[in-house]
């Protein structure tokens, strides 16, 4: 386990120089929390891709397909279909606004009084997200080092807050693209491969599985049906998604990138369904579907071999970790603290002020997701949490927004209070797990957004003429101005 053991803290150390390389690009708000908005498409298209393929995606997807077969690559397929759908229909206009928080559109739509309370709701999603990404270190770390369940969340956790802090998203989109490069060769052109081989093919894997395990609708329909709600829905309106959109250089690539990605998305649901039917073929007795991915690395890969392969997964957790890391810091400081504190920064403000203050809290938020990982246990049900908060208080008035004119900020309002709300009781009445709080949190956010909207008085026709202008990328010029600094980087490719 040497050589395995080198792979791996190789790759932690070159995670921790790319954040110190990161820090000297990151000197102004825009290159810290949006790369500048100057990647080009292949950067785009890596790094939008490793921040959806998570923990969950990986390891999660192997054990779908450990448990029923090609039919659990359902769940990460959503995700890229979700992304698909962002890519195509809602990404140009999306980066076009010269925003850095979904609440900011939601401000500029309604009419700023939308911001503190979605905010709120985004900033639970994301420090959700962020801690279940966190806690799948103590996973990773076990079966490299045989180690503490506490001391692994601690270390990998204070990895990625140490190079998220130093660089910002310049340092997370250089690190994405490390673990994009290394989650392709380890998952889809080595652990794929292997595995089923070592399964003796596709033929010995159909003689020794039931049927049902080869049928693409074995998981269920109603199940299928839930992850497009939470997941597909979830990738259009996403704080850690739009931030990602908001990095790229025009609206080409932000529609063309995101397409890539996506594809890449739906390669990878069907390949760690593939390895998970291929660990039942080899282990057919596991106590936990979500062993299955540790088990084969483990057991069937060779020196060096499973040391990439595991940091692959270690890539996986990472960079969905980080991305929702700095997602609920850029919230937590611009959507609610600023707000709640009613700072107006004047014209002429130093630059370097805005990113000190995002590191602070992306240190805080760091810590914050570290210690609420170490206090859960159960990955599923805080991601679960997340994802119907998300989809239950803010499709509605997100979609409503950028679709239907007549939508107002009172409508906007009562939906994401309704849809929370309503999220949070049926949750309590049928259980974190259930489909019913998702279902019907849905439809009492569509309910009210669409009667209170129609009961109240249209949107201001100026605040709809400033929202159209955004929409077609005429920014404010103090937007743009922002965005200049006194060293200018060319725009990554």
């Amino acid at each position: 386990m040497a050589v395995d053991y080198l792979v791996i803290v190789v790759y932690l150390a070159g995670m921790l120089a790319m954040g110190w390389w990161g820090m000297r690009r990151a000197r102004s708000k825009s290159e810290f929390l949006v790369a500048g908005r100057r990647l080009g498409p292949a950067m785009y298209s890596g790094t939008m891709a490793a921040i959806v393929l998570g923990g969950a995606s990986t390891i999660g997807g192997v054990g779908l397909g450990y448990q029923y077969g090609l039919s659990g690559a359902w769940m990460v397929f959503t995700i890229g279909l979700g992304l698909l759908a962002l890519s195509v229909f809602f990404s140009a206009r999306i980066a076009r606004l010269k925003v850095y928080t979904v609440s900011e559109m939601l401000d500029l739509r309604y009419g700023g009084r939308a911001g503190v309370i979605s905010g709120l709701v985004m900033w639970a999603y994301t420090l959700m997200l962020a801690v279940t990404s966190t806690i799948a270190y103590a996973t990773i770390f076990d079966v490299l080092f045989d180690m503490n369940r506490t001391l692994a969340i601690v270390l990998g956790g204070s990895i990625v807050v140490a190079y998220s802090t130093l660089g910002g998203m310049w340092s997370i989109t250089l690190t994405d693209m490390v673990q994009f490069v290394v989650k392709t060769i380890g998952v889809l052109l080595l652990l794929l491969p292997i595995a089923v081989v070592k399964a003796g093919g596709f033929a010995e894997m159909k003689a020794q599985l039931p049927t049902e395990y080869f049928d693409p609708l074995g998981i269920g329909g109603e199940t299928i049906f839930t992850y497009v709600l939470i997941y597909t829905f979830g990738m259009l309106i996403g704080q850690d998604i739009w931030q990602r959109v908001f990095t790229a250089r025009s609206d080409r690539t932000a529609r063309w990138g995101g397409t890539v990605a996506g594809t890449y998305c739906l390669v990878y649901a069907v390949a760690g369904a593939v390895i998970g039917t291929a660990a039942k073929v080899l282990y057919p007795n596991l106590a936990s579907a979500d062993d299955a991915f540790a088990t084969v690395v483990k057991d069937e890969l060779p020196i060096g071999v499973r040391g990439l392969v595991l940091a692959a997964a270690l890539a996986a957790v990472m960079s969905t970790s980080s991305g929702a890391l700095i997602a609920c810091a850029t919230v937590a400081n611009n959507d609610i603290w600023s707000r709640l504190r009613g700072i107006v920064r004047p014209e002429g403000e130093r630059q370097h002020d805005e990113v000190k203050g995002n590191r602070v809290f992306i240190l805080l938020m760091g810590l914050a997701v570290i210690g609420t990982a170490i206090a859960l246990n159960d990955v599923v049900q805080a991601l679960t949490v997340a994802y119907n908060l998300l989809v239950g208080g803010l499709l509605v008035p997100i979609l409503g927004g950028l679709l239907w004119k007549r939508g107002t900020a009172q409508g906007a309002l009562a939906s994401v209070a309704v849809g929370g709300l309503a999220v949070i009781g049926l949750m309590a009445a049928y259980g974190i797990l259930a489909n019913e709080p998702v279902y019907y949190g849905l439809l009492a956010s569509l309910a009210a957004y669409l009667v209170v909207s129609l009961a109240s008085r249209p949107t201001d026709a100026a605040v709809l003429a400033a929202w159209r202008e955004r929409l077609a990328g005429r920014a404010p010029a103090h937007d743009n101005a922002s965005e200049t600094v006194s060293e200018q980087v060319p725009a990554a490719q």
